[in-house]
């Protein structure tokens, strides 16, 4: 379910998914917590990537900037430094296992390079399609509508898995998982790009990304979340992440997501990412 963190790391286990630190009152005094933790009592330090929109640039125009700028607000922070690494293997090991910066934004439940605060949003995959081509009321990868179309899929994602299952595999375009958005667009942006040109009939792809490209593109564009599969499901929680030994920032970042939720939602609603609670009911506010 990672941003493309999520986004790829969700979309690699999952997309994106891959995709918390703090302290008790002494800790933030001294700068070390009980256990130990090296967690920066001053300045919120984030991990992120730097050309990852709509999660995270060096501009700070992503969600996960603006996320940032709430936590830090919240914990007492004074400001807010990023180190910034493309969201690509050796992420983890060069950030936040290196002590070079405390909490990752945006994390996918689960995995296990980090310690997950609680999922502060849930998401999903969507299908996204143009209006009047013959697609309309499609809701999932299984209707036999999409049959003999070419579906835009990132390869090694969890809609690949279900496009193989219902036998559209030999129709489906492949997009890399992983791209230096340093050098090259986002694979989002290429896809939805593609998808306007006529060069693919739909697409599939994690709906943070999805939502925001699908605006920047074509506001005409009909995105469905991907909430009926049969098979594999396409909802993934996404959380912030933090080193498994900083259990103080962790229970703090908690905290700081249970009492504003509501503010959160609308950081996340405003950039289109689709929201769903846990029965998989859109969630608008």
């Amino acid at each position: 379910m990672n941003r493309a963190q999520l986004a790829k790391i969700v979309m690699a286990f999952a997309t994106c998914a891959a995709i918390g630190l703090s302290f008790n009152a002494s800790a933030q005094e001294s700068g070390l917590g009980t256990a130990g933790e090296l967690v920066d009592p001053d300045v919120l330090r984030v991990c992120s990537d730097p050309s990852n929109l709509p999660f995270s640039d060096d501009k700070g125009k992503g969600f996960e900037n603006k996320l940032a700028e709430l936590v830090a607000a919240k914990t007492g922070r004074k400001s807010v430094a990023y180190t910034w690494y493309p969201m690509a293997t050796g992420f983890v090991r060069n950030t936040l296992r290196a002590n070079r910066c405390d909490i990752i934004i945006g994390y996918a439940q689960g995995d296990e390079l980090v310690q997950n605060t609680n999922a502060y949003y849930r998401s999903t995959y969507v299908l996204i399609y143009k209006k009047n081509t013959g697609l309309d009321g499609v809701e999932t990868i299984e209707d036999q509508k999409l049959a003999g179309r070419r579906i835009g899929v990132v390869a090694g994602t969890p809609p690949a898995a279900n496009l193989a299952k219902a036998g559209y595999m030999r129709n489906v375009q492949p997009y890399p998982l992983m791209v230096d958005t340093r050098l090259a667009p986002s694979m989002a942006e290429t896809m939805i790009k593609d998808l306007k040109k006529g060069l693919i009939e739909a697409a599939v792809l994690w709906g943070p990304m999805a939502g925001y490209y699908a605006k920047e593109i074509d506001p005409d564009l009909v995105v469905i979340p991907l909430v009926k599969e049969k098979s594999r499901h396409m909802a993934y929680r996404i959380t912030m992440g933090v080193r498994p030994s900083d259990q103080e920032w962790k229970r703090t970042l908690n905290k700081v997501i249970r009492e504003n939720q509501q503010e959160i939602n609308k950081i996340l609603l405003d950039f289109q990412v689709p929201l769903i609670d846990e029965k998989d009911r859109p969630i608008t506010q």
